[in-house]
């Protein structure tokens, strides 16, 4: 803007809860770079934007007009449902009770989850109707999902998984490859697969982050790490338009790597939160 003549207007739509990969400060780094190198500007914002940036976030040194009319209450992502963020967030700060009751308000959302891939599958493909599209999506190091043949670190030709038809392979459509956090991140389909990996457990009613490395799983203790790693499962359920199966392996007890127990819990704690699990049929 500065480099403009006269006046100029920037008009940004920030979100909470993004940062995904390092050097991704969030919210609060819109703050401290005005306040740091363009104090000149004139700036207005939502009367949640301090809060949501965190604690000693605020603008001393900057001229600000804060207005609730700024804030953007009702999401547009998700055509049926406006509660689907908010559900996402109570599963991820280990709110079951208060999950459940935003899940009973998306009665035209179906979140269902299946221990099965196949029927994962299945589920999506009966729904996705006419131009619908619809995909699976997977942690970008849920590598012990390769066994079920979801394999993270082959990646995904965008162009052809976002736009081509069904009868070509490479398209989202064939529910063969995942798309990770960072390749769907701001983008959606209308019916999506959540693959589930031991890289995010529950362990007694609070969440516990792993990185694989080599052939361990190793646990992840770095804040700014954990944060990543929720934000990205944060991300991959935020992506559907219409509704969501999550798919939660039953694991292996020959395989360390892939023990039941890392998987069990989620899916007993996603029941807590109201998600329905799917029969034998779909």
């Amino acid at each position: 803007m500065d480099r403009h003549d006269g006046w100029c207007v920037v008009i940004c739509l920030i979100g909470n809860g993004q940062e995904i990969h390092t050097g991704e400060a969030g919210i609060s780094e819109w703050l401290h770079s005005i306040e740091r190198r363009f104090s000149h500007w004139r700036v207005h914002f939502s009367d949640r934007f301090v809060g949501m940036a965190g604690e000693g976030a605020g603008l001393p040194n900057v001229e600000a007009q804060i207005s609730s009319a700024l804030h953007l209450g009702v999401s547009v992502r998700s055509f049926r449902a406006e509660n689907v963020s908010a559900f996402v967030a109570a599963v991820l700060d280990g709110r079951a009770e208060e999950a459940r009751r935003f899940h009973l308000s998306l009665a035209d959302y179906p979140i269902v989850l299946t221990r099965d891939l196949d029927e994962a599958r299945r589920w999506l493909r009966a729904r996705a109707r006419g131009g619908e599209r619809c995909g699976l999506v997977a942690s970008s190091n849920a590598l012990r999902l390769k066994p079920e043949g979801i394999h993270v670190k082959a990646g995904i030709d965008v162009a052809h998984w976002f736009l081509d038809p069904p009868e070509n392979v490479r398209s989202s459509y064939a529910l063969e490859d995942s798309a990770s956090e960072f390749e769907i991140q701001g983008l959606e389909l209308d019916w999506v697969g959540v693959c589930w990996d031991a890289n995010l457990r529950i362990n007694e009613g609070a969440w516990e982050t792993y990185g694989f490395k080599g052939s361990i799983w190793q646990r992840v203790k770095s804040e700014a790490r954990i944060r990543y790693l929720l934000n990205s499962y944060r991300v991959l359920l935020t992506r559907a338009r219409q509704g969501m199966v999550i798919f939660v392996p039953r694991g292996d007890a020959s395989d360390r790597t892939r023990s039941p127990d890392f998987y069990d819990g989620v899916a007993g704690y996603l029941e807590e939160c109201g998600v329905e699990i799917l029969g034998a049929s779909v």
